[in-house]
């Protein structure tokens, strides 16, 4: 375990796992990812044979092949030790550049910036779906090399979300001319969440554990939030704990 935990950074578009395969084949347009072919574990077949059955189908609907091989084969293309016997070979992702045309008139957007870590990206991503975030805004690096660890962590969500491209100072922009307010998670100068109208549309930017948020989005943001504490303590929350509390807090007063 060890050793696979050294290669989370590796980059791979292999998804482990029904959970991560099944979001993707139920993903809308705007993930253009495809399935090249899918390795599944010749010794589950007949335990699993409804979900071999499922795969099956996609592959002649979809056009791709599925082959069987031994555990080994498996366990050689994976990182996890979660993926019950199946994974996808797959395509890279187009993750398109921020429109005004991509934003909904009275939406709940998130912006990521600055997670480095691809484990803690995929469980924000998982939080931030469940909350009905509609979109998620992402700085230009290459967030989804390690695809596979990200779709495991985030229980399918990276690939069922719609993804877009931004600089922040332009995405703030985008968003302040579809008469969005922009709040950003920061504390300097911050007001508690729990004090402030977080109404739709919305747009949140959380920043990660080691940069935070840059001085030009913290200067541009409508409101700066912050997450009360239970009790005196110096260290901020990751940045999947913050999406998770502030994205849920949202929900609660949309409702």
């Amino acid at each position: 375990m060890i050793v696979k935990e050294s290669e989370k950074f590796i980059p791979s578009n292999i998804l482990e796992g029904m959970t991560s395969i099944s979001a993707l084949l139920n993903s809308p347009e705007t993930n253009d990812r495809k399935i090249i072919k899918i390795l599944y574990n010749e010794e589950k077949i007949k335990k699993h044979y409804r979900e071999f059955n499922y795969l099956r189908k996609m592959s002649e609907l979809h056009g791709f092949p599925i082959e069987t091989v031994s555990a080994d084969i498996i366990e050689q293309n994976t990182i996890g030790n979660t993926h019950g016997g199946v994974i996808a070979f797959c395509t890279d992702r187009t993750i398109k550049n921020l429109t005004e045309e991509d934003i909904n008139e009275n939406g709940f957007y998130f912006m990521l910036e600055g997670i480095e870590d691809p484990y803690n990206f995929g469980y924000s991503l998982r939080s931030l779906y469940a909350a009905g975030v509609d979109g998620i805004i992402l700085s230009p690096r290459n967030w989804m090399g390690a695809a596979g660890v990200v779709a495991r962590a985030s229980a399918g969500a990276s690939e069922l979300f719609s993804m877009y491209i931004s600089e922040p100072s332009h995405a703030i922009e985008l968003f302040k001319n579809k008469n969005y307010k922009v709040y950003c998670a920061d504390k300097p100068n911050s007001v508690s969440i729990y004090q402030t109208e977080m109404k739709k549309p919305l747009l949140v930017i959380v920043g990660g554990e080691k940069r935070g948020n840059s001085k030009a989005v913290l200067e541009a943001a409508d409101k700066i939030i912050h997450i009360d504490y239970g009790r005196s303590f110096p260290a901020a929350l990751s940045a999947a704990s913050a999406s998770t509390v502030i994205a849920f807090e949202v929900m609660r007063q949309n409702l």
